[in-house]
């Protein structure tokens, strides 16, 4: 009775739009389905094509049919893993019968619909011209990977959010390829000096948070001002003991050279081999109490705990958001590092917009305008997508299961076998990029050496959840003076009020009275482990946690939070939206866990390496998470498949 009743004063049983899509599939509508196909797209692997014509299975050419503006389960939604499952799990690719041929042939078939994939198939048309049949095959309801566009409606107007890839960092440092590609796609970084207000919050005097949870710190408590207020002023509003906020205020205020004696490549050296945790405990002599303030920083970039992030990296990492720094370096004499690029260069939507951009270049008509402005707020038309006569093709709900040389010497082809609406089909394409997962690239191409496919199975993707959230004010932010909320103990580590950016047509909610969404970060790392272990289990705890879950947490992390200056979840949420990566962040080396290999031993080199006419790409092949890395793998993936055509 007693969780009813709290579940009663979060809000669970309010109405939030789209409810009745919690985990990625329909609930207790019953027949619905039937008369909805684009509701189909939501569990693909739940609804069959019809038996007599496995083509018609086409959700995306229905009128209603619109991704963006589901709410509830997304990201790696039910219905998208469910066949690569059977592969890892050993099923053979063919295990429900033969596949049908589609008698469909292209010059390029392109696996996996994110930003990489779909520059991939962009870069293949402006070597191999207009006319260049490309099909890209993709396993979610919407393209672009994790460069996803959440849609939310509240107090009248659209909210955007980001269901991934977050923005452009550091364009300035982008390779000449990928420069050239923005510019190709209409983006000009330099108009976002303009569009970001980057005096809005400090205007309003709102800085850093951070919530002591009664779990970890023995009471709730927010405390605002984190890196604003000096240390021991600030410490001293905190639950923490005397001892722990005297350490904490010495590492963070005092210049001492903690390796005096070393030269600086010594020290980079040593604290290439040492974690943060043991640099603050072992090196700077922090009790081991005080870690639990720190824990969390590095799950941002990292998405596991300063126990298994090398000391070095932390120094080098920075602060995009301007709210935490990493303690202890400040005397060290290891330099102040490159100047980097204001955090500034973001869509409404994220690289949703990039991943948009591309689509209307490969698809005219898909996403209607001419501008980086306009496309913040074009519909796109998914009927478009996917059309008989179209030179490039974008095909959903395709889950591909092999991948394979159908012939031998000149007239060699590739065949690409997918699933779609429960039908396994093939087409045939005279060339192939991989641009998805590079983990699963030895299950869908069995035939690669054996030395190849141990180096793709190597680059364990990082688990996350970002969640957005559409709130009907954000006046208990102004109230309590805070933007962003460290919270190391919580369900969700970090909590921030969006970037305000207003391009084009879309107007920022820059009044505390308008609706806002907000961005939640969930890394379900296990600390102790190997980075990857934590990876691989971290990945298991998110396909088996339901949306409700998600939700509850939420509801309950927000009252917690903000609830002293007024913020009712039942009230204020308007709508949820859980963006589930199991499969997230590219593998990123560890000098904690990894060799110090050679370049040419580098796994994600060893594995991108082409084999006939098929080529990989994805960030993976970068080993970087980056916007960037995916534009560039991409580049080298088709120069290797044109070159070898030539």
């Amino acid at each position: 009775m007693a969780n009813e009743r709290r579940d009663r004063e979060l809000g669970m049983g309010c109405p939030v739009s789209r409810r009745d899509f919690l985990n990625g599939a329909a609930i207790g509508i019953g027949g619905m389905l039937a008369s909805q196909p684009a509701l189909a797209a939501l569990a693909p692997a739940e609804f069959a094509a019809p038996e007599n014509n496995p083509a018609e299975f086409a959700p995306a050419k229905a009128e209603d049919y619109y991704p963006p503006a589901l709410t509830g389960m997304r990201g790696n939604h039910d219905g998208t893993f469910t066949y690569a499952h059977r592969l890892r799990d050993g099923e053979a690719w063919d295990a429900d019968g033969p596949a049908q041929a589609t008698g469909e042939s292209y010059d390029l078939v392109v696996v996996g619909g994110g930003i990489s994939g779909l520059a991939a198939a962009y870069f293949f048309r402006k070597s191999a011209g207009e006319k260049a049949r490309i099909l890209v095959l993709d396993n979610h309801d919407d393209f672009g990977g994790h460069a996803k566009r959440n849609e939310f409606r509240s107090g009248g107007r659209m909210l955007l959010g980001y269901g991934g890839t977050q923005s452009i960092e550091s364009p300035g440092n982008y390779s000449a390829e990928a420069k050239r590609l923005l510019v190709e796609l209409g983006i000009d970084t330099e108009k976002f000096y303009r569009a970001y207000d980057q005096k809005l919050y400090a205007s309003r005097k709102m800085g850093t948070g951070f919530f002591f949870d009664k779990e970890t710190f023995g009471e709730d408590r927010l405390v605002a001002g984190l890196g604003a207020t000096p240390w021991a002023e600030w410490l001293a509003k905190t639950p923490l003991t005397d001892e722990v906020r005297r350490d904490i205020a010495r590492v963070y205020t005092e210049k001492i050279d903690y390796l005096a004696g070393l030269s600086r490549e010594e020290k980079v050296a040593k604290l290439s081999k040492v974690s943060y945790a043991d640099f603050l405990t072992k090196i700077c002599n922090v009790r081991p109490e005080a870690l639990k303030f720190f824990q969390s920083y590095t799950h941002d970039l990292w998405a596991v705990g300063i126990e298994a992030v090398p000391a070095i990296d932390c120094y080098a990492a920075g602060d995009d958001y301007g709210g935490i720094t990493y303690a202890g370096f400040q005397g060290m004499g290891l330099g102040d590092g490159e100047r980097e690029e204001p955090y500034i260069f973001h869509f409404p939507d994220g690289n949703a917009s990039i991943a948009r951009l591309l689509v209307r270049s490969l698809i005219p008509g898909a996403v209607p305008g001419h501008t980086m402005e306009d496309v913040v707020t074009a519909r796109a038309d998914y009927s478009r997508l996917d059309r008989d006569g179209s030179t490039a093709r974008i095909r959903l709900n395709s889950t591909v299961m092999n991948v394979k040389h159908a012939r031998v010497g000149a007239d060699q082809e590739v065949q690409v076998a997918y699933v779609r609406g429960k039908k396994l089909q093939t087409v045939r394409a005279k060339q192939c990029v991989l641009a998805c997962y590079n983990v699963m690239i030895p299950y869908l191409c069995p035939e690669l050496p054996e030395k190849q496919k141990e180096a793709l199975a190597y680059l364990v993707k990082a688990p996350l959840v970002y969640t957005h959230v559409a709130i009907r004010n954000w006046t208990s932010f102004e109230k309590l003076g805070v933007r962003h909320i460290e919270s190391p103990g919580s369900y969700h580590v970090y909590t921030a009020i969006d970037f305000p950016v207003s391009l084009g047509e879309y107007a920022f909610p820059s009044k505390p009275e308008e609706p806002m969404v907000l961005f939640m970060l969930r890394t379900p790392c296990k600390p102790g482990l190997p980075m990857r272990d934590q990876y691989r289990a971290g990945r298991a705890e998110l396909l088996r946690t339901p949306f409700a879950t998600f939700e509850r947490n939420v509801r309950d992390q927000l009252v917690r939070m903000l609830g002293s200056a007024g913020f009712d979840p039942a009230r204020d949420i308007d709508g949820l939206t859980v963006n589930r990566w199991a499969h997230g962040y590219a593998y990123t080396p560890n000098r904690l866990f990894d060799p110090d290999w050679s370049e040419q031993e580098k796994p994600w080199v060893v594995g991108r390496q082409p084999f006939g006419k098929i080529a990989i790409a994805n960030s993976d092949s970068g080993a970087s998470a980056y916007t960037d890395t995916a534009i560039d793998q991409a580049y080298r993936a088709v120069a290797e498949l044109r070159s070898r055509k030539e």
